[in-house]
């Protein structure tokens, strides 16, 4: 990784390069004079890796309600109850940063610079699949070529095949040789091309567990690109951050302490973790969230609010200064644990053996990642609820240790879907969309700001709309 030293240089260049970059794409037609029209590849580099990590945030932050990780301290808040909310703000960014990757393959492929090349699309594949994955059909073929300020939307299933295109084509331009190496415009690896690899084979896994269940997925050639995957913790995709700018999360747990309340903990999350819902008490709790000021582990529920509690010291909330909210926590983008449940499930059918050491070598990263004592990792991992064996492991228990280890991480809306939302002791939420018919959602809707300006190609659908891999 970069040093400190490095990544504040670095960083103080991206105010500077948000003015000149996303500036050719649909979203911006405006062009003033007095500033620059023109970036350089590794300056694109540096804005691209960077704010993607904050997309991942970004999305984590905005269905992290709809799976019960958090909760409102306000009755009926639409991010509860599961609303039709307005992502303007996220889907420019979203399209912001593939906008500037657009121009920085460009620039690579010009000049030779492979390597660019290969990471620029492994991001854009990570980017769009994002997209896809809350939207359905966005816009993409049309978006970065100035053909048109109000581009057509494309299938989402045919931008999925894109998406796994961009991901074999990012691996076999990473082992091509290159005009330009990489290095500290990198936040992610710094130029470790090597784990690039194992990063763009861990997001093909990932985007190709989406599509079980529909046609083109294949178990085999899922597990194939485990195998060439992150192999260890040291592997995880993730940007840290530094004392100039905080880690997302923290600043969350820093405003609620300053009574701007966010980051409260929904009730269903506390009792999947404290023996509620499950036969033991699971030791990363107290790592991952703060107590009660009476030493306790309580949770808010969603769409109820937090009634008669006051605005601190009565419910759990996200604290600084833990795993996820230390200032400099790293922002984690995919994760060693999350490709060992993605192995697990992709094996349970035809190889309960595989799936099962898979599912205990997910536990045990997260544990690790988080420094869980070794004596209470071994007592969890020894329990009969946990270690049932492989002819006792079901899918349930595969979803449920994924639901922890991928805490406040988008993917997990993305597995609430497949998975029908089926968590134990998962409910609705009180005061929850009517015009939802006691269903959960199952999309984002199409921001405000697009359709103001691309309405006549925005496709009607409401929040039950399925996207295509959860038919």
């Amino acid at each position: 990784m970069m040093n400190f030293k490095n990544k504040t240089l670095a960083i103080i260049g991206i105010s500077v390069l948000l003015s000149a970059s996303a500036c050719d794409s649909y979203l911006d037609v405006n062009e003033n004079p007095n500033n620059p029209t023109d970036a350089p590849i590794s300056g694109l580099l540096t804005n691209s890796t960077y704010e993607t990590s904050l997309n991942v945030y970004r999305q984590g932050s905005a269905v992290s309600n709809y799976v019960q990780y958090l909760a409102s301290p306000n009755p009926g808040s639409g991010s509860d109850t599961m609303e039709p909310l307005n992502f303007s703000t996220l889907w420019f960014n979203l399209y912001n940063v593939m906008t500037d990757l657009y121009t920085m393959n460009e620039k690579a492929e010009a000049s030779g610079a492979s390597h660019y090349l290969g990471v620029g699309q492994v991001l854009m594949a990570l980017n769009l699949g994002m997209t896809v994955d809350f939207f359905g059909d966005v816009p993409f073929s049309e978006s970065f070529n100035f053909s048109t300020v109000t581009p057509a939307y494309d299938d989402d299933q045919a931008l999925y095949g894109q998406v796994l295109s961009l991901l074999d084509q990012g691996i076999a331009n990473l082992q091509t040789s290159t005009s330009i190496s990489i290095g500290d415009d990198d936040f992610i690896y710094g130029g470790d091309i090597g784990l690039w690899l194992k990063f763009a084979h861990t997001l093909k896994a990932r985007f190709m567990l989406h599509m079980k269940g529909e046609q083109g997925y294949s178990a085999s050639e899922l597990l194939s690109a485990v195998e060439n995957g992150f192999t260890a913790n040291d592997d995880d995709a993730q940007i840290f951050f530094f004392e100039q700018r905080f880690n997302p999360w923290s600043q969350i747990a820093i405003n609620n302490a300053n009574l701007l309340l966010g980051g409260w903990i929904s009730e269903q999350f506390i009792e999947a973790l404290d023996g509620t819902s499950y036969p033991i008490e699971d030791p990363r709790l107290p790592l991952m969230i703060g107590t009660t000021d009476d030493g306790e582990f309580i949770g808010t529920v969603n769409g109820a609010g937090r009634g008669n509690a006051p605005e601190q010291g009565a419910r759990s909330t996200l604290v600084e200064g833990q795993f996820y909210t230390s200032r400099q926590s790293p922002v984690l983008i995919a994760t060693y644990a999350e490709l060992k449940f993605i192995e697990a499930e992709a094996a349970f059918d035809t190889d309960k053996t595989r799936a099962y050491e898979a599912y205990l070598a997910g536990i045990e990263a997260h544990m690790d990642m988080l420094e869980v004592e070794t004596a209470d990792k071994e007592a969890y991992l020894s329990h009969p609820s946990v270690s049932m064996g492989a002819d006792a492991l079901t899918i349930d228990d595969i979803f449920k240790e994924k639901y922890v280890a991928l805490f406040l991480h988008p993917e997990t809306w993305n597995d609430a879907r497949r998975f029908d939302y089926g968590y134990k002791d998962f409910t609705p939420p009180a005061n929850m969309n009517p015009n939802l018919g006691g269903e959960y959602i199952r999309r984002m809707a199409y921001p405000d700001s697009e359709i103001s300006r691309n309405g006549a190609n925005v496709p009607s659908v409401t929040l039950l709309d399925r996207i295509w891999w959860n038919q």
